[in-house]
């Protein structure tokens, strides 16, 4: 059996040359991943082979192969912010959540993943949860990082931080 907002989306597409990253970028929107399923109905009902659908799903950093947590948690590791010690953080991370960067714990409450770059070298280490910056992270302030992101975070309180935080530098 097929899922129904996904035939809706193939339909939607059809006959559309090229239309491939756009249908996995809806799907991808509906669910948050893309599926083993939904992979499967593509090819299914498409001219596309399940293998091709796999290459493309897996050759853009943006798509999604297994579901994600409530929190996701991004960790710079570009040059900048490893030379500050990024990577300490990502293993307080994994040792603090129980998993390992690109994994999402038990209870669906956090992924964790490292970047290449979050673009405020500056400010680093990064640590991005939930679209909330946290700059010049040490190990010490994993845990809080954590709590905070459980409880809920105040993104406009974040942005101001983030400001000040530039303007110091500056």
């Amino acid at each position: 059996m097929y899922d129904d907002k996904i035939l809706k989306i193939l339909e939607k597409y059809n006959g559309l040359r090229g239309s491939l990253i756009s249908v996995l970028d809806e799907i991808q929107n509906v669910y948050g991943y893309l599926s083993e399923n939904s992979l499967r109905t593509i090819a299914d009902n498409t001219q596309y082979s399940l293998v091709d659908i796999y290459g493309v799903s897996t050759f853009y950093k943006s798509s999604k192969l297994q579901p994600k947590g409530k929190h996701l948690i991004s960790v710079c590791l570009g040059p900048a912010c490893h030379v500050r010690g990024a990577q300490k953080i990502v293993e307080e991370f994994e040792r603090r959540l129980g998993i390992r960067s690109g994994e999402t714990t038990r209870d669906a409450e956090f992924t964790l993943e490292t970047v290449n770059c979050l673009g405020a070298c500056a400010l680093g280490p990064i640590v991005v949860v939930d679209g909330k910056c946290f700059s010049n992270v040490i190990p010490s302030m994993v845990n809080k990082i954590i709590k905070k992101s459980h409880m809920g975070i105040d993104k406009n309180e974040e942005l101001k931080e983030y400001e000040n935080a530039k303007m110091q530098i500056n």
